[in-house]
C-alpha cells in the first residue's frame, strides 16, 4: 500500500473516530460514556501515532512511551471520575 493510501485511510479513521467522540459525548453522561470517549481518543492517538508519525517503523522504546502516554492519561481521567462518583 502507498504512502498516500495510508495515509488517507488514516484520515477517514480520525475523522469517524471524532464523529463517534462527539455523537457519544452529546449522549448523555456516565462513567462508560466517558469509557468510551477515551477509547476513541486512544484510537486516534494511535493511529496518530503509528500513521502520521511513522512509529510502526520506530524504536519499541518510542513507540511504547507515545502510545502508553495516553493510557496513563485515560486511566487517570477514568479514575478521577469513577473516585468523584464514589464521593
Amino acid at each position: 500500500m502507498t504512502t498516500s493510501r495510508v495515509l488517507i485511510l488514516c484520515w477517514l479513521g480520525l475523522v469517524a473516530l471524532s464523529v463517534a467522540s462527539v455523537q457519544l459525548g452529546n449522549a448523555g453522561a456516565g462513567l462508560l460514556l466517558a469509557a468510551a470517549v477515551l477509547l476513541a481518543a486512544l484510537g486516534k492517538a494511535w493511529l496518530i501515532a503509528d500513521g502520521f508519525m511513522h512509529l510502526r517503523h520506530a524504536p519499541p522504546l518510542w513507540r511504547g512511551l507515545l502510545l502508553g502516554w495516553p493510557l496513563v492519561v485515560g486511566g487517570l481521567v477514568l479514575l478521577t471520575l469513577w473516585l468523584q462518583r464514589a464521593i
